[in-house]
């Protein structure tokens, strides 16, 4: 990706927080959701679908996510990126499908608390449905889908999504303070180089 789509991106990402933050200063949780779900629900959902074995299973950890931003985005305290928060989230949600990690606190969302958010998840996935299944045919990502969740993770936001080191870290591992986080992020850049070795070889292997 050029400097230029980088830069846009990130302009982007930073317009969208704002507004995000305006609409939780106003009180305005589902106005701030929606935009959360629009602005970053696509790659999420690209995410989730490389990360399950079934689409299905995506879309109901898509779902799980929607009704986390809405119940967890009025208590983000934006020490890191909206963006990096949000694969916290859809990972936390992945992890709570795989038995992996411990229910959260406090009632589910249902349906008819909020309508809209469950129509605006549906769209998100309408969509963006030929994107993710575009982006999870190639060949590495069928290598890639016999990693590890965490590593399938690290790749994906390294590779994909060209997320920064501190990002990443953030996103694989409980909060930690700067230090524990630069500490983490050195230790997934060698933990990468390893794994992109590994899959260059079996790429070749299947290649020959």
């Amino acid at each position: 990706m050029g400097e230029g789509a980088k830069s846009g991106r990130a302009e982007l990402a930073d317009e969208l927080a704002a507004a995000v933050r305006a609409s939780l200063e106003r009180g305005d949780v589902a106005d701030a959701t929606a935009r959360v779900v629009r602005g970053h629900g696509p790659e999420i959902l690209g995410y989730l679908v490389a990360m399950s074995r079934r689409e299905i299973d995506a879309h109901d950890a898509f779902a799980q996510f929607c009704e986390d931003v809405w119940r967890g985005l009025a208590g983000f305290r934006w020490q890191a990126s909206l963006r990096t928060w949000c694969y916290v989230v859809a990972r936390n949600a992945l992890r709570r499908q795989w038995g992996g990690a411990p229910e959260r606190h406090g009632p589910h969302v249902s349906p008819s608390q909020v309508p809209e958010l469950h129509e605006l998840a549906a769209q998100v996935r309408t969509a963006t449905a030929e994107y993710v299944r575009t982006e999870t045919k190639s060949r590495f990502a069928a290598l890639r889908e016999r990693l590890e969740p965490d590593d399938r993770t690290l790749l994906i936001l390294r590779v994909d999504r060209r997320m920064g080191w501190r990002d990443i870290a953030a996103v694989l591992g409980e909060p930690l303070d700067a230090a524990g986080l630069e500490r983490r992020a050195a230790a997934l850049r060698k933990r990468f180089e390893r794994l992109k070795l590994e899959l260059r070889a079996q790429l070749g292997a299947s290649e020959a």
